[in-house]
């Protein structure tokens, strides 16, 4: 039976709102534009810090204009509650470790998946640590994923690797699938609103090479 991602985080974000209380969210991001909708949308329930961690983009000067959109995205975009940025070194070493082996694979396939898992992983592990070292009312309480916003990512596997990824490191893993109910369309009205920076392929040189007719 298919999941239905979006209504399971509808009733977490409901039960939020009664709540009364601003949990903290450590949300992996891809880019600015995917993290435009998702923040407008969970700004309204989140204390979110944004993580910028893709070891899978192709060199540092890609990664560093994406990381720089995303802090300028977040420095001029309304927000209810605080929005803050981490941004992790580029390290392409750990994607050439997990596709080793599949580079030939169709994209979506089972190298996606891995790289899925790799950023995923390095999410989960970050908020343990900060569970560790932090006191709990700094703790986050959920991680998540900006990936499920684009209709080019599985965002059953990636609810899947969310879930095992918060099973194998203690923490809270937030259900998503934010490109129902329009939110990739969005996604693509604020990046024309906030003149964002759209990157033609994923990050890997494999998507980049597809895209650009060099296979």
């Amino acid at each position: 039976m298919n999941n239905n991602y979006q209504l399971e985080m509808d009733k977490l974000l409901s039960t939020i709102k009664n709540d009364g209380k601003v949990p903290r969210l450590l949300l992996h991001a891809c880019c600015a534009p995917c993290a435009s909708y998702v923040l407008e949308y969970l700004t309204e329930y989140f204390d979110i810090t944004v993580f910028f961690c893709n070891p899978n983009i192709t060199d540092a000067a890609e990664y560093q204009k994406r990381a720089d959109e995303l802090t300028r995205l977040i420095s001029v975009m309304p927000k209810k509650n605080n929005i803050r940025l981490v941004i992790r070194p580029h390290q392409p070493d750990s994607f050439y470790s997990v596709s080793k082996g599949l580079e030939t694979v169709p994209e979506g396939g089972s190298r996606c998946f891995e790289c899925y898992r790799l950023r995923l992983e390095q999410t989960a592990d970050y908020m343990r640590e900060v569970q560790q070292s932090h006191p709990d009312e700094t703790a986050f309480s959920y991680f998540a994923t900006t990936l499920t916003v684009s209709p080019h990512k599985n965002a059953p596997k990636l609810n899947e690797i969310g879930l095992e990824m918060a099973k194998k490191y203690g923490v809270t893993y937030l259900p998503s699938d934010f490109k129902k109910r329009e939110g990739y369309k969005r996604s693509i009205e604020l990046s024309h609103q906030y003149g964002l920076y759209r990157q033609d392929f994923c990050g890997c040189e494999f998507s980049r090479a597809i895209k650009h007719g060099n296979n």
